[in-house]
């Protein structure tokens, strides 16, 4: 486990602050907040954003928008490049007040990398530039589903069979053990999914199960890998994903913007 730790966020007067990092897969970063509003942007890898009401996958190539004040973890699915930008609070207010996957597209990268790799060392006439054009495309940013619900709650025991699930999703672990794991029966934990997050265990899972693929998808994996180890056949995983979603994995994959 490990804490984010940010730039100095005191001196209002700077429009952004910028911060690089790299994380190796499996690295939990645990649920913190800041005054300024956040973009976490993956150059590369995959990460888990989890926040209080909600769980976003973020493939390469994407960003989530986090307005000030919102809690949030960050799990490392795969070894991780990491741009942020940090937004004083007057600057945050323009954006959307909601948690946001962005998709980022060439532009937006630049302006992203720019900011990150050059700061306020370029004349203030050009920085401000900058600043300026990288917010008008944060706001007209086409915007992503890679979202699951998550507990409102503080009961533990779901938490740890939601997290349990978006570290390893495969259909081989079943219902019970996930419910042995976190020491409730298994009524009680399908109560609790039902009261908490509004729908049954099997439902949520799919949903995570068709985040982390569609993520995988973007990457390029091959469906039959992608199935695997989902712990689906490559047929009945093409099925599943066509039901739930009306297109088939190899279209979605082949798509500009499948998920936006």
């Amino acid at each position: 486990m490990a804490l984010a730790v940010p730039p100095d966020l005191s001196d209002t007067d700077i429009p952004v602050q910028p911060l690089a990092r790299t994380y190796p897969r499996g690295l939990y970063i645990e649920p913190h907040e800041h005054v300024w509003g956040q973009l976490l942007y993956a150059m590369s890898g995959v990460m888990w954003v989890e926040t209080p009401g909600e769980a976003l996958v973020v493939p390469p190539q994407r960003a989530v928008w986090l307005p000030p004040g919102v809690a949030h973890g960050i799990r490392v699915v795969s070894d991780l490049q990491m741009r942020n930008i940090y937004l004083r609070p007057a600057l945050a207010a323009t954006l959307d007040p909601n948690v946001q996957v962005i998709e980022v597209g060439g532009l937006l990268r630049e302006l992203i990398l720019g900011l990150v790799e050059q700061g306020d060392q370029e004349p203030a006439e050009y920085y401000n530039a900058l600043v300026g054009l990288a917010l008008l495309e944060l706001k007209r940013a086409k915007r992503s589903l890679l979202k699951i619900p998550m507990p409102g709650t503080t009961e533990r025991r779901l938490v740890h069979v939601c997290q349990a699930v978006m570290v390893a999703p495969s259909l081989d672990i079943p219902f019970e053990q996930h419910a042995e794991q976190a020491g409730a029966s298994v009524r009680t934990l399908a109560r609790l999914f039902k009261e908490d997050v509004g729908m049954g265990f099997a439902q949520w899972r799919r949903q995570v199960q068709l985040a982390v693929a569609a993520a995988e998808l973007i990457q390029g994996v091959p469906v039959s890998t992608i199935a695997r180890e989902l712990g689906y056949s490559p047929s009945s995983f093409s099925d599943m994903f066509r039901r739930e979603l009306g297109i088939a994995p190899s279209q979605f994959a082949q798509a500009k913007d499948p998920m936006g």
